[in-house]
């Protein structure tokens, strides 16, 4: 499979993935911010606000890589920055499984399959785009 295809198809996902993350953020924030509201601050500690703010970025980041993978996903020039995205949503990834794990929660191997191995099959896409111009000269 070339790494255009690899790039396409896990920018989709990432932009499907990005758009429930982001939803859920806005929910889950809209929802701290009503329990605030009726008095129950005192509950939301910093493992809330730092998950909310992993969940809303790390969403926010993976959007902007998925759509920069459809767009991109021919041109092997923007591959060196396509890499970087891949990384950052993997940072993202493995904070947030990090979070839940600190916060109590079991080790979930569909999480990381999702969370981790979605943006290892970008960042090898880009891979596979760089030296797609290498291989092209060199025949």
């Amino acid at each position: 499979m070339n790494g255009h295809k690899f790039l396409k198809v896990t920018g989709i996902l990432m932009i499907i993935a990005a758009a429930f993350s982001i939803l859920a953020g806005v929910l889950v924030g809209g929802l701290g911010a009503l329990a605030a509201g009726v008095g129950a601050a005192s509950g939301l500690t910093f493992a809330y606000w730092a998950a909310l703010f992993l969940t809303l970025v790390g969403g926010i980041c993976q959007m902007i890589a998925g759509i920069k993978g459809v767009k991109h996903s021919k041109r092997s020039e923007k591959a060196g920055g396509l890499i970087v995205w891949g990384a950052i949503v993997a940072v993202f990834s493995v904070l947030s499984i990090v979070m839940n794990l600190v916060n109590g929660g079991e080790f979930n191997v569909t999480s990381v399959l999702t969370g981790v191995a979605v943006p290892a099959l970008y960042i090898y896409g880009a891979v596979l785009n760089s030296k797609a111009d290498d291989t092209q000269y060199t025949a």
